[in-house]
């Protein structure tokens, strides 16, 4: 694995925080269209339901937003040989909304799986482990 793979990896994992932050559900579900993504619930595979999944699990705000920040940490690469890796990181999410002050709603790890397919890196699993959990009231729907 080049240096160049290891950065592309670390953009795709930056990409992810910055979509969902968006709203952008859809870009989120274009991401891990490959993948099996596994939160709290049971497993997701393809764009559809997992772009689906994003869309009834997250409050939306008027602003296309969740009002939420993610940051990505500890980001650690291990190759699989020259077309795979295995990635773990640290994930801590800020939420704010109007008037009120940011506060971390949740903090836990990532565990990713990568594949090298025609010339990119692509997502085959997204595993989301939350082991801190602070006030979701205002980001997840019951």
């Amino acid at each position: 694995m080049t240096p160049t793979d290891s950065r592309e990896l670390e953009n795709l994992i930056l990409r992810y925080a910055e979509l969902v932050d968006d709203g952008d559900f859809a870009g989120v579900a274009e991401l891990l269209a490959d993948a099996t993504y596994q939160g709290s619930g049971a497993p997701l595979q393809g764009r559809a339901e997992i772009e689906r999944w994003f869309r009834d699990t997250l409050i939306v705000y008027p602003d296309g937003t969740p009002r939420t920040q993610h940051v990505t940490s500890n980001i650690a690469i291990e190759a699989d040989g020259n077309d795979a890796a295995e990635v773990r990181s640290y994930v801590t999410v800020l939420q704010a909304l109007p008037g009120e002050v940011p506060q971390i709603i949740a903090a836990g790890r990532y565990r990713d799986r990568f594949e090298r397919r025609d010339g990119g890196w692509r997502w085959t699993e997204r595993t989301v482990k939350i082991r801190l959990v602070g006030d979701v009231s205002k980001h997840l729907r019951s």
